[in-house]
């Protein structure tokens, strides 16, 4: 009799899970859940093992900035979460001035999902956002991924808000059409870096349906006040780096012009496990122009045994 009563929930799960395994990035409906006092969107598929890797969006992004080829990659081998934090796009709520308050509402969002160990990724601010959801919850985060970001008290330049001059200048242009912004943004003036930036636009432009709503004139402003305070915290330069443990992947194009490439070296110079991914003529956007081998080198590093990190680090500390 308890076989019987089991059956219909054990098929709803498997259902569901099949379901899941067939989305893709271009296919996968958008959902929501409640927290916090706010209605996050998100979007939810993959291969159900092991732990899901939740996405932290850059800079005025919304759920359809990601890279297909990237987040597909990925979903082969995990579930993979994305979502809009609080104010953008199509999530409720206002974008807060910190990445400290962005962290929390992004800690409610995984807490309304109902999960309690993940591994997380983000790029860009994205990534500063990361690296405060892992300070602040430490036992939640297995691995950690940081793209294209950088820490506290970071470089950039002469640039006014602790933001790069080549940011201001580059967003401040006109484009026609408006997603060309990214081949600026993401990818060299090379040959063969736009040639790669043209063929994300593809990608990008490849979901028809179902598409998210675009941010409104609040979300920018709020997130460069958010860079502005990030880039002049007080306290000893670096110093709270150490208290991020977890094994690390940071990954950056080694011309990086929105947010240095300098940065990625101060985060492994600083960080106890953390390890450095650099990409020969690659800007802001490196982990898309070079998608294959990222999915490549992030599955080895989501896969690799805790133990071997644990360890390695127990040997330099003794």
């Amino acid at each position: 009799m308890e076989e019987l009563a089991a059956k219909p929930w054990i098929d709803g799960y498997e259902a569901r899970t099949r379901k899941m395994n067939t989305y893709t990035a271009t296919t996968v409906p958008t959902q929501f859940v409640e927290a916090n006092g706010i209605r996050f969107a998100y979007r939810r598929w993959g291969k159900r093992s092991g732990l899901p890797l939740v996405f932290n969006q850059h800079f005025t992004g919304n759920l359809d900035n990601w890279d297909p080829a990237v987040l597909d990659g990925l979903a082969k081998e995990r579930e993979v979460i994305i979502f809009n934090n609080a104010g953008v796009a199509s999530s409720t709520g206002e974008v807060p001035t910190t990445f400290a308050d962005m962290a929390k509402n992004a800690e409610a969002f995984i807490d309304g999902l109902g999960l309690t160990k993940i591994d997380l990724l983000g790029f860009s601010i994205g990534g500063m956002v990361a690296q405060q959801i892992t300070l602040d919850r430490p036992e939640l985060v297995r691995r950690l991924i940081l793209v294209g970001t950088a820490p506290r008290n970071h470089d950039a330049g002469n640039g006014q808000g602790h933001t790069t001059p080549e940011t201001a200048a580059i967003f401040g242009a006109a484009y026609d059409p408006p997603e060309n912004l990214w081949l600026k943004v993401f990818f060299t003036d090379s040959e063969k870096s736009q040639a790669a930036g043209r063929e994300f636009l593809k990608r990008y432009l490849s979901r028809t349906e179902n598409r998210d709503a675009p941010i409104n004139d609040k979300v920018a402003p709020a997130q460069i006040a958010a860079i502005g305070q990030w880039g002049a915290h007080p306290g000893e330069r670096f110093a709270y780096l150490r208290g991020i443990t977890q094994p690390t992947l940071v990954v950056n194009g080694n011309h990086d012009v929105i947010v240095y490439t300098v940065n990625s070296l101060y985060l492994v110079q600083n960080m106890p496990n953390a390890k450095l991914i650099l990409y020969p003529d690659a800007n802001h956007g490196s982990w898309y122009e070079y998608h294959e081998d990222f999915v490549f080198e992030t599955n080895r590093f989501l896969d690799e045994s805790d133990k071997i990190a644990t360890g390695t680090t127990s040997a330099a500390a003794d």
